[in-house]
């Protein structure tokens, strides 16, 4: 029954003589519980959410009246976030596709209504995970890789078409389309929503949540949502809110405008190096100021694609006259685009630069400090300036072993590797030298101020006769086939073309590590010296490992940037003083000979990216691949698990489950299978990439008659339980404390002391009935939203992580897989403490625990001694000590729908 708050606030308006409903936010400001224009836009959105989805049992007028308090001292409370719609990518998707039909499978298995388990909210995933550069460099790269795709992927995209058919409220953007944030930005947000409710129009913010971390793009775009684990984004599909704390908002006041040689991808980096400095890990982020006029919506979206590089939830830019102008860039029709101004400013949520909002706390940035940069080599928060790029390579080559450096002698750089290839000829590479230049990421290929300018320096460059060392592996991948359009109207692919920057797919290729196999000759050399060689990308993440395994420093930078470093062929060197190479006229060719203008780059897009082309690449986006249509699935509601499937697997999340839960007991006597450092990341935690023939992953597929051609990645098996658990902790760069000198996936089973796989010492502690502790440091869980970094930890049988922080989205994914996280009180640590790892661990937690309580937790050391200390609880809501309570969240869901 709805409150009177909610009745109060409802209100009307006309446009174009059509009547719509809408909550206003003003009737609370009227009634005393807010001043409407002092709260952050992003907190506003939040507010409206709840007041008009507002029930009176999952969401009540409390969560209303507390939302509203934001930046009083008394605030407190948690906010139940019921999004409008939920977006997948195929690698988290297909997961979450699969424990919809095992969800249903073990509905029918109980004679239950199938018909409970459909999305509730309407449901987009695009498929753009799966490509890979296998071939490159070459007008038929697009058509073979996309070939290769299907061949790989053929049976999971057989599933996810099914899928189509099967589920209301459920559609697929086939392969070689774009990537889904690109995706979203140019066709599926719509900013507001008008949705038919009780016969009556009601116009409300879109908002999402989607199973991939950079989901936060869409943020630049005025629409709130951020990146959550597909557990929680299936929870989300099937009518459960997301609880989370009533969070802190960070102002980032911007002034001024980015200078010349400047561009978004170097904004992006320097916000998300100051940002991280600052620490907004579980924060939103709220850009405004006068600046903030001075960035195109490209740009924003470009600095919003990256709040989980600065680890906040979401950077928002409220919707203004900029966003109007990019929805009518991208087609949008006129009448929706009036909706979307009446409604934002009727129900003061449109930006009004004269408020300023009470943000928790402000930072300030002066966009024109902002100056060329990179990140790396192995984290993207580690800004690096153009002028200092050669400096700081040479001094990361012998700094100790970390992020920052590899540990490695001065002898390193007098290393050479000579290659010879398959027609004679001959060419060699030395230390810093690129093996890997790539035009990729969503972050950076829907931006057409920085594609264009990677085009125009590309023409100036061949102009002068430059040419690319063939050592260096190019590819282009946009993120839309709008990119396409405007590169092509330009006249300017055919210049990266010629520097080997030819189209290769739509799809993140490069950038999640499907960079495809360098040439076999190369590969060997590299192996064979332990060459120290680089990639440059314009990607998001650089973590160690994730862009190829034999590529152990990896630069982020701009597409203009990379297309520069392609061209000089190192990374050592001083582009703004060295030259790039001989021209034609045999005169040195330097950086700001060929470097394009803000004007330039400006007119050009000025002149090409126009509203016909985002209506022409959109207008049949669900059926415009010839190889997804001819895809032969049924319509059946169930799907039919095929046991020798190795791709496609009933997971077992739901066998045995009790009609009711089991109260929450202590943990005891728990071995500890990992000890990690800082940073670990949910890509050392469950890789993306590929599988190696000798891990127990690539056991399995030989057991099952794949060859290892046909492996696949990770990624790609997500769907197979069987492989993913195996691939826990199986990342080859990992550093397990525990088995000292290796690296990869091991540890030491401490009954016989033995070093191997964590897999197998995983199996044999759960034959022994015996539960597991991973340990780890700061920022554990880091990066991608990947779910299985959660339900692999899950099916190894781990209890409880204790680590000294938790990135956001793994936290969450921890409880809602019935994982306990804990965290050490503030300076304390395993080391302090003085756990080594032998011990036996017991946790004294109980059914009266409470959010965010401290648990004792006791070690006892082989000699019988006992280690005993306090860990904070990191449950941060009652609704997620519920969700440990059942074992998960989707064992919460099918019993409530089993109710």
């Amino acid at each position: 029954m709805a409150s009177n708050l909610k009745e109060q606030s409802k209100k009307s308006f006309q446009v174009n003589g059509k009547e719509l409903t809408y909550y206003d936010l003003n009737t609370l400001e009227e009634q005393g519980l807010t001043q409407v224009s002092r709260l952050p836009y992003s907190i506003r959105v939040l507010l409206e959410s709840v007041l008009r989805q507002e029930d009176g049992h999952v969401i009540t007028d409390e969560h209303i009246k507390a939302l509203s308090t934001f930046g009083k001292e008394n605030e407190k409370g948690e906010v139940p976030f019921k999004p409008s719609r939920v977006i997948l990518q195929d690698f988290t998707g297909v997961p979450a596709v699969v424990d919809l039909a095992s969800l249903r499978k073990a509905m029918d298995d109980v004679g239950g209504d199938l018909s409970k388990i459909n999305p509730e909210v309407p449901v987009d995933l695009v498929i753009d995970h799966s490509v890979q550069v296998d071939s490159y460099a070459n007008t038929d790269a697009l058509e073979n890789n996309m070939k290769l795709e299907f061949e790989r992927n053929y049976e999971r995209y057989q599933f996810l078409n099914w899928a189509t058919k099967a589920f209301d409220n459920y559609n697929a953007v086939p392969p070689a389309t774009g990537i889904v944030h690109q995706v979203n930005l140019e066709y599926l947000a719509n900013v507001v929503h008008v949705r038919e409710e009780n016969g009556e129009n009601v116009a409300f913010p879109d908002t999402l949540v989607g199973t991939d971390s950079h989901t936060t793009m869409i943020n630049g775009l005025g629409v709130l949502g951020w990146g959550v684990g597909g557990i929680e984004a299936e929870a989300g599909m099937l009518g459960q809110p997301s609880y989370f704390p009533i969070p802190e908002v960070i102002g980032v006041r911007l002034t001024n405008e980015l200078p010349q040689g400047a561009t978004a991808t170097d904004l992006a980096l320097r916000v998300t190096e100051l940002l991280r400095k600052k620490g907004v890990v579980g924060k939103f982020v709220e850009f405004y100021g006068p600046g903030v006029d001075k960035l195109p919506l490209a740009d924003r979206a470009t600095i919003a694609n990256m709040a989980p590089e600065y680890g906040a939830t979401c950077g928002f830019f409220p919707v203004d006259d900029e966003t109007l102008k990019y929805l009518r860039l991208t087609g949008r029709t006129d009448d929706h685009i009036e909706i979307v101004e009446k409604y934002l400013k009727e129900n003061h949520l449109f930006f009004d630069v004269s408020e300023e909002p009470n943000y928790t706390d402000v930072v300030d940035l002066d966009l024109s400090t902002v100056e060329a940069s990179l990140s790396g080599p192995k984290r993207p928060q580690d800004l690096i300036f153009l002028s200092d790029m050669k400096k700081e390579f040479e001094k990361s080559v012998t700094a100790p072993a970390g992020n920052q450096g590899h540990g490695l002698s001065k002898d390193e750089f007098d290393k050479k590797a000579t290659i010879q290839f398959k027609d004679g000829s001959t060419t060699e590479m030395k230390t810093g030298d690129i093996a890997i230049a790539a035009i990729t990421s969503c972050t950076n290929t829907s931006n057409p101020y920085v594609m264009l300018g990677a085009g125009l320096l590309a023409k100036n460059a061949v102009e002068k006769g430059l040419k690319v060392p063939e050592y260096v592996k190019t590819s282009l991948a946009p993120g839309s086939k709008v990119v396409t359009g405007y590169l092509r109207d330009a006249g300017l692919q055919s210049y990266l073309d010629q520097l080997g920057f030819n189209l290769v797919g739509y799809g993140c290729t490069t950038c999640i590590g499907n960079s495809g196999p360098l040439l076999e000759e190369i590969e060997s050399a590299i192996a064979e010296e332990d060459l120290l060689v680089t990639s440059v990308l314009s990607g998001n993440r650089n973590f160690e490992g994730r862009i190829h395994p034999l590529v152990k420093a990896n630069y982020l930078a701009s597409p203009q940037l990379v297309v520069a470093y392609a061209l000089a062929g190192t990374v050592d060197i001083d582009l703004q003083n060295e030259s790039l190479g001989k021209g034609k006229d045999g005169e040195d060719v330097y950086l700001k000979d060929i470097w394009p203008t803000i004007k330039e780059v400006a007119d050009t897009v000025e002149n090409t990216v126009t509203p016909e082309l985002f209506k022409e690449e959109y207008k049949s986006v669900y059926d415009n691949n010839e190889l997804w249509n001819q895809i032969d699935t049924t319509e059946q509601p169930l799907y039919n698990f095929d046991p020798k499937s190795t791709y496609i697997q009933n997971p077992t999340f739901f066998q045995g489950l009790s009609k009711e839960p089991e109260s929450i007991k202590p943990l005891s006597d728990l071995r500890v299978m990992g000890k990690f450092g800082d940073s670990v990341t949910t890509d050392h935690i469950s890789p993306a990439g590929a599988i190696g023939k000798d891990t127990p992953a690539g056991k399995y597929l030989l057991d099952n008659g794949v060859s290892p051609r046909d492996f696949n990645s990770y990624g790609s098996r997500r769907g197979n339980h069987e492989v993913m658990v195996r691939g826990t902790f199986a990342n080859i760069r990992i550093k397990n404390q525990l088995a000292p000198g290796t690296e990869g996936g091991f540890t030491t089973y401490w009954p016989t002391g033995e070093v191997m796989p964590i897999f197998d010492a995983a199996m044999k502690y759960k034959q022994d009935g015996t539960g597991l502790v991973v340990l780890a440091g700061h920022d554990y869980g880091m990066g991608s939203s990947r779910d299985w970094a959660a339900k692999g930890t899950n099916l190894l049988g781990v209890k409880t992580v204790i680590a000294q922080s938790y990135e956001r989205i793994h936290r969450s994914n921890l409880v809602m897989m019935g994982v306990l996280p804990l965290q050490f009180l503030e300076g304390e640590s395993a080391d302090t403490l003085g756990l080594e790892g032998k011990e036996n661990i017991s946790v004294d937690i109980n059914e009266n625990i409470k959010p965010g309580e401290s648990v004792k937790v006791t070690a006892t050391k082989e000699d019988g001694s006992t280690i005993s200390f306090e860990a904070k609880a990191r449950f941060d809501s009652n609704v997620e000590i519920d969700y440990y309570r059942h074992g998960g969240i989707l064992q919460l869901v099918l019993r409530k729908k089993l109710a």
